[in-house]
């Protein structure tokens, strides 16, 4: 036996009451249940225990359970000195015991003290500590020297199988937490590999469709641009253009996709800031950043991108503000608008663009978010109206909460609208779409 084997202690699976079916959880309660009842009995079954004697007896039988009890946390804390001062205290009181004639009390704590220690002590400190306490229930205990050597050798070798089943149940409970966790680990390997083959297909034929797709737009428009100027021609580069722009918005949502899946995602508030720069917008970030699951992050990304495309396409000239919030159990975005400008003035969308979509943009939103146990909430509120949370009166809560947003067919239809939301009379109307993400 190596120098640890005396020196560590029982782990702590091995000292917890993990593991134990229920039958043995059943017989180590009425083995405690009767240790305590026999100490009781052998009390106050005395005929000198009488008047303040028993309130004597009652609270060293509370102390001595006390301290039993203290002896089990401090030995599942592996604290040695504390636990060996406890099994003297308990000693002491079994002496004690044995000189007021409290004779079976005395048995039971010097035989359970010292199964117990040899139970879950180190061995260097079980071994002498179990025997002192045989040692005075041999010498306290009046009966034939054999059944005492007998009783005693029991008690020790009880202890000691004991100690080494527990060991194993303790040993049995960490390799399943073992095997537990390499099969998590295995599932998620399985699960990255899947990702990985999935992104290498999407970039193999996706990715570059869309690169020579744009490609040949940029052939097109430097084509179309040598022609002689005229409205024909004037229309046809106009459309080649907004089809360039489309192709390279999609090929750039599809490299976010491939970095997604392939867990290469840029920070949440840094992709935002990106996002806000191209439109002009404003982004504020609360609270404490912390990385996302992947599946919220992607969803937050892809509402993101859907309101500031909403608010290009129906409210081009409009102000837009970002707000993503971290709080303790979920994450916040709200993108609020201050309402579209004339669309026949300087830098309105071409006409195609701004009335191409069904408007059901934000049914996809909402589906996303409901999919993680989130919501989403979209309604007329832009920060520059009274009442919206920019001016402190009311706010995008009070109108989402009435009523509007999404449908309940999820088609994004407000309440008392004719159409999809955003899909007209956008001009000077501000409109906010918030979404929380559990997180």
């Amino acid at each position: 036996m190596t120098a640890d084997a005396w020196t560590n202690w029982p782990s702590r699976e091995a000292l917890t009451r993990e593991g134990r079916t229920e039958a043995r959880r059943w017989l180590a309660r009425s083995i405690r249940t009767l240790g305590l009842a026999a100490l009781l009995w052998s009390t106050f079954s005395q005929r000198h225990v009488e008047g303040w004697a028993t309130a004597v007896a009652v609270a060293a039988t509370l102390v001595l359970v006390l301290c039993g009890w203290a002896f089990y946390r401090t030995t599942l804390r592996h604290q040695l000195w504390p636990s060996v001062g406890l099994l003297v205290a308990l000693m002491g009181g079994a002496l004690v015991a044995s000189r007021s004639g409290f004779d079976i009390a005395a048995v039971v704590l010097w035989c359970g003290c010292a199964v117990t220690a040899m139970e879950r002590l180190p061995l260097a400190a079980a071994l002498p500590t179990t025997c002192l306490f045989l040692g005075g229930f041999a010498v306290f205990h009046q009966d034939a020297w054999l059944t005492t050597s007998l009783t005693t050798a029991g008690l020790l070798l009880g202890g000691y199988v004991l100690r080494l089943d527990a060991e194993a149940r303790g040993s049995a409970q960490r390799l399943l937490a073992q095997e537990r966790a390499a099969r998590a680990a295995e599932a998620e390997s399985a699960a990255l590999a899947e990702r990985a083959r999935i992104a290498r297909d999407i970039h193999d034929v996706l990715a570059h469709s869309l690169s020579a797709q744009l490609v040949h737009l940029e052939a097109a428009r430097l084509r179309i641009e040598r022609e002689p100027s005229g409205p024909f021609r004037d229309q046809i580069l106009e459309r080649v253009v907004a089809a360039r722009s489309m192709a390279r918005d999609g090929l750039a949502e599809t490299r976010q996709a491939l970095s997604a899946l392939r867990g290469e995602m840029a920070p949440l508030g840094d992709h935002l800031r990106e996002l806000a720069a191209m439109e002009g917008a404003e982004v504020m970030v609360e609270g404490a950043p912390r990385p996302l699951p992947a599946e919220a992050s992607q969803t937050v990304r892809r509402v993101a991108q859907e309101a500031l495309t909403n608010v290009r396409k129906h409210a081009p000239g409009a102000r837009v503000r970002i707000v993503l919030t971290y709080r303790v159990d979920e994450v916040t975005l709200d993108i609020r608008d201050s309402g579209g400008k004339d669309r026949g003035g300087a830098g309105a969308e071409p006409a195609g663009l701004v009335t191409s979509g069904s408007g059901y943009g934000l049914l996809g939103m909402r589906e996303r978010a409901e999919l993680l146990g989130g919501t989403l909430e979209a309604g007329p509120d832009g920060f520059d109206r009274p009442g919206s949370p920019g001016t402190g009166s009311g706010g995008a809560g009070d109108v989402l909460g009435k009523g509007s947003g999404t449908g309940s067919d999820g088609s994004g239809t407000l309440a008392g609208s004719e159409g999809p939301v955003g899909t007209e009379g956008r001009e000077g109307k501000g409109f906010t779409v918030r979404l929380r993400v559990p997180a």
